[in-house]
């Protein structure tokens, strides 16, 4: 199975649509790119939660351990981790109510599909949610 992303439009309806954004390996080092297009996201209006099990909180925000600690609905589990690491991600979303999966650029996993597939979930890879954002 070869993967394939939602088009244009659709990507730009999910950024218009949905603002809560669990952050998955948000960093709490300001030059690291998942904090720096984290910011990006919550300067534009959207609620950032910061998942990362080795930080107790990042741009003031308080971090979860994990996606199942996150209390209520998560729009997009948006994943800063290596694309080995996605199928895991994919597996713990399972179990919460999120509706899209975002893997940032480069970040790529076949499996995930297959994980998600029953679950009706939106599954973009290899882009980046600032990018897609700034240039809607």
């Amino acid at each position: 199975m070869v993967f394939q992303n939602p088009d244009q439009a659709a990507i730009n309806d999910i950024l218009k649509t949905k603002k809560r954004i669990a952050v998955v390996g948000l960093s709490d080092k300001p030059h690291r790119t998942s904090y720096q297009v984290s910011q990006y996201m919550k300067d534009h209006g959207y609620e950032i939660i910061p998942v990362n099990p080795t930080i107790d909180e990042t741009m003031g925000l308080k971090a979860y351990p994990s996606l199942k600690d996150v209390e209520g609905p998560i729009d997009i589990v948006n994943v800063f981790r290596r694309s080995e690491e996605l199928p895991r991600v994919a597996r713990d979303m399972k179990e919460i109510e999120a509706s899209v999966f975002w893997s940032q650029l480069g970040l790529l996993n076949e499996e995930v599909v297959e994980i998600l597939n029953e679950k009706d979930t939106i599954i973009i890879m290899d882009r980046c949610i600032k990018v897609e954002h700034a240039t809607m």
